[in-house]
């Protein structure tokens, strides 16, 4: 039996679809178990400690580095990383319809918003059930390079989520920054972070 060229194309088609359905369903699903594995932590704190970084990273010296997943639905995490007295800044992490978001909320001890706030980016490849990352977005670098941050233009922020530790890690030409957490040793609870309830 010969088939005719509708119908190997139609065959082509068919199995090309189905190959980007399976594959859209892999990204979700990898997507959404990095996602769990973190939300699974909410309502707890951990001390972390530097493991990487250079003289632009001296105001994280010396004082007690505290994450705490304190807002989690099934969109969204809400983790404020407290510096010492500085309750500043929180992570939000959260869906979107192709994968996942970080974004870096940032107040003043008023509560009202930094000028460089809500910066971040959305992941572009699977990465996978331990490991994310999220590239620079356009309307960050437009926010960076208002306020004199040209060095910024080009981060990328990276996630890790392993059963005993949680890094937090800043990659861009000459930088590398990185914060390890202790996952098996929940502290007390810091203080509301600044500008949340």
């Amino acid at each position: 039996m010969t088939r005719t060229p509708i119908k190997i194309a139609l065959s082509i088609s068919l199995m090309t679809s189905s190959f980007l359905s399976v594959s859209s369903f892999a990204a979700e699903d990898i997507h959404n178990q990095y996602f769990d594995a973190l939300a699974a932590h909410c309502g707890n704190a951990y001390e972390g400690v530097v493991t990487a970084g250079n003289s632009a990273d001296d105001g994280f010296s010396g004082k007690k580095l505290i994450m705490h997943v304190r807002e989690c639905s099934d969109r969204e995490l809400k983790v404020p990383f407290h510096v010492g007295d500085d309750h500043s800044r929180t992570w939000v992490i959260s869906k979107t319809d192709n994968g996942l978001r970080l974004k870096h909320d940032h107040r003043h001890q008023d509560g009202t918003e930094d000028k460089v706030t809500m910066y971040g980016g959305d992941t572009v490849d699977l990465g996978t059930v331990t490991q994310q990352s999220f590239p620079v977005d356009a309307e960050s670098i437009a926010n960076f390079k208002e306020n004199g941050l040209d060095q910024s233009v080009t981060n990328v922020w990276h996630m890790y989520i392993e059963p005993s530790t949680f890094s937090y890690r800043l990659t861009r030409e000459n930088r590398d920054f990185k914060v390890d957490f202790d996952l098996t040793k929940p502290v007390a609870l810091p203080p509301t972070p600044w500008g949340h309830k």
